[in-house]
């Protein structure tokens, strides 16, 4: 993402979760992710006996990193903006310093959570955890599952993003990616006019998509409209107040061959 959204999202961190329609679209993407995540851990614990290792790219403040930590052995959570990660750091302190009923409660303290603040470029960047904790400048570790919330419309070069994301990910390791669709010209109201800095699409066009997938090398691509979400559109010109505008998400699925 472009330094200039990371200084928009800087300035946002602090009252982010505040947003309705983020908080909406963060349940409705969790609602629409949960059976794909408790369809893999059962499938590696059967395996292995293992949880799942998860990475979050362009985690934000953590509104759905902190949904699907109790469901997954560890949650490396990744993003470039360094208040959206404070953001999250809070949230795991707050948890952390709860008594034990209120952790009981909440069924999980957050400690497999681990916020990193990297523009996330290189599947073998040192940021990532290490593959073997006893060598620390050795190869970095790879994930079962990779998910991406509401970011890849804010990403210059969709393919070099797929391709960090193919070699994060462990032989047979799957992505879950979701954003909303180009639906045609009105898909630029999913933003109000003065926050279109840093906004490099408006929506993902679903076939491109799935055809870039392929080309870099995801096997068993599936695309499909995850959810609506309606939103109000009533800065734009030519609307009027209380204006709303309903978009599609996507969630695009791909494997890692073995």
């Amino acid at each position: 993402m472009a330094s200039a959204g990371n200084e928009r999202f800087n300035d946002e961190a602090a009252d982010w979760d505040k947003n309705p329609s983020v908080q909406e679209a963060t349940r409705l993407a969790f609602d629409t992710l949960n059976p794909i995540i408790q369809m893999l851990s059962e499938q590696k614990s059967s395996s292995s006996g293992a949880g799942l290792d998860v990475l979050e790219v362009g985690c934000g403040t953590g509104l759905l990193t902190l949904r699907v930590a109790p469901l997954v052995r560890e949650i490396v959570a990744v993003d470039p903006a360094h208040g959206m990660i404070d953001a999250l750091k809070a949230k795991i302190r707050r948890n952390t310093e709860d008594d034990a009923a209120s952790r009981s409660q909440n069924n999980n303290d957050n400690s497999n959570i681990v916020p990193v603040c990297r523009l996330l470029e290189d599947p073998e960047d040192a940021a990532l955890p290490p593959l073997d904790p006893s060598s620390p400048n050795g190869a970095r570790r790879k994930f079962d599952l990779i998910l991406s919330h509401l970011v890849m419309h804010h990403v210059p070069d969709l393919k070099a993003f797929l391709c960090t994301l193919l070699g994060c990910l462990t032989p047979g390791g799957r992505v879950a990616l979701t954003d909303f669709e180009d639906f045609g010209p009105e898909a630029i109201k999913f933003h109000p006019p003065w926050k279109l800095e840093g906004v490099e699409r408006h929506g993902i066009p679903a076939r491109w998509m799935e055809d870039l997938m392929k080309e870099v090398g995801f096997q068993d691509v599936k695309v499909s409209v995850g959810w609506k979400l309606t939103k109000k559109v009533e800065d734009w010109e030519g609307n009027k107040p209380g204006d709303t505008l309903e978009f599609p998400f996507l969630v695009f699925g791909g494997v890692k061959p073995l």
